[in-house]
């Protein structure tokens, strides 16, 4: 995988095109199998792993932790089960996550009741930014300690509760923290009871939802997990990720006389708010050959080439979309009328502030954007014509950033720079192969 630095320029529109794309493998379900394998009994197998930088992070880290995973073919893995509990490293290991939030978040929920576990939490420049405070206060509840004490950021040192006993959460839009938790839990004696204030993802509740002993939804918003059970096995064929596939999407919408179809994508109704939210605003977007496959529905998004209406997201919705605001606000500037979104806070934690790093591209093309509150917006032009503007993207670290802006400057012809756009390969090394095989022309530097 490519690893080197580099610049993509983009100077031209892309034309119409009829395609059938296969995007790149679900990165949350990838990381999640391989943590989750690691503490099951036995062998475990994953079959269309994506093979990204945040995974191979996520491998590496559990590789420290004393565990086994094997590469049988290209993304194809066993992983060899301890059981729960298992981990085993020596003091003061560094665990660098790189750049993924989520390998950091649940595999520092699953060692913070792993007796005997004291490890440095670390990682890149862009994670080293985002606050952990959420996820100290949480861990703490069930008796791990972070040091230094009142630091909100990585590096940090946890030291994993030695007598850890199950506890009472109220989960809001981070799914991450709530796979924390349950993680936490599966390890800690009594029992576990989340209640969801908001529904995020569950991709973590539908991998182990047939170890009865271990995890029980009471009601759809709330779960119980008693401690101390071992999970079983599983072998799971990955689905393709809905969060990579919408840029794609995106494109295809906004592009004349285009039509794209997308294949074998997760279309798990906690996944696909950026499809529904679009359908509302007139998007010719169509779900066929759905099957549920591993606790997931599974099928392909046919999308065309459609006059949009402007968008409204209310902070409901927020949990189900979670990584694709960054292109929603493109479509949103490429579409005469105001479209508003609430209940963004969250979004400003990210790999980087991703409302105010947006803010700053669609201004450039003198579009209005307006922050405030928790609110963005945009009043769309009916102007689609950019050539005469300039865009450059700094070094952000944020691979949602770097693909909007490809899509915004494909669909513009704003003439555009985007620095360290490997960063992309974290959740989407097929992403430039797919552009290319659409049309779009681009230039690495």
């Amino acid at each position: 995988m490519p690893d080197k630095s580099f610049s993509l320029s983009l100077t031209k529109k892309i034309k119409r095109f009829s395609k059938t794309i296969r995007p790149d493998p679900d990165k949350s379900i990838s990381i999640r199998s391989f943590i989750l394998g690691c503490i099951c009994e036995d062998i475990s197998q994953a079959k269309n792993v994506l093979e990204s930088e945040d995974v191979l992070s996520t491998i590496k880290c559990l590789k420290k932790l004393n565990y086994k995973i094997i590469k049988i073919a290209k993304g194809e893995y066993k992983i060899f089960g301890k059981g729960v509990g298992s981990a085993f490293t020596k003091r003061n290991t560094e665990l660098n996550f790189q750049n993924s939030g989520t390998a950091a978040r649940l595999i520092t929920g699953l060692l913070s009741t792993n007796p005997d576990i004291q490890v440095k939490l670390n990682g890149d420049k862009s994670l080293r930014k985002r606050n952990m405070s959420k996820l100290i206060s949480l861990l703490s509840m069930f008796g791990a300690s972070f040091y230094p004490k009142g630091k909100k950021t990585f590096p940090l040192t946890l030291i994993a509760s030695e007598m850890p006993v199950g506890i009472n959460f109220t989960s809001g839009t981070s799914a991450q923290l709530k796979s924390a938790c349950i993680l936490a839990a599966i390890n800690s004696f009594g029992t576990t009871n989340i209640y969801e204030k908001m529904a995020s993802r569950n991709h973590t509740e539908n991998m182990i939802k047939n170890n009865k002993e271990v995890f029980k939804i009471i009601k759809n918003d709330h779960l119980k997990i008693y401690g101390k059970k071992s999970l079983e096995n599983f072998k799971i064929q990955i689905p393709n990720d809905p969060s990579s596939a919408a840029f794609f999407a995106a494109l295809t919408l906004l592009n004349e006389k285009s039509t794209l179809k997308i294949k074998s994508v997760g279309l798990n109704p906690r996944r696909i708010g950026f499809y529904k939210t679009l359908k509302k605003s007139g998007a010719r977007i169509y779900m066929k050959n759905k099957k549920t496959m591993n606790g997931e529905i599974v099928g392909d998004l046919i999308v065309k080439s459609s006059k949009l209406r402007p968008i409204f997201s209310p902070a409901k919705d927020f949990s189900s979309m979670v990584d694709e605001f960054p292109i929603l606000f493109v479509i949103a500037a490429l579409t005469p009328g105001k479209s508003v979104f609430k209940g963004l806070e969250d979004l400003k934690n990210k790999e980087s502030d991703r409302v105010n790093e947006m803010k700053k591209i669609i201004q450039k093309l003198g579009v209005p954007f307006v922050y405030r509150k928790g609110t963005v917006q945009i009043k769309g032009a009916k102007k689609k014509d950019y050539k005469d503007k300039t865009l450059k993207v700094p070094n952000l670290k944020d691979h949602r950033i770097c693909m909007s802006a490809s899509v915004l400057a494909l669909i513009s012809g704003a003439q555009t720079s985007i620095k360290n756009f490997e960063t992309v390969f974290t959740s989407s090394p097929s992403f430039l192969k797919i552009i290319k095989q659409l049309g779009g022309k681009f230039e690495k530097k």
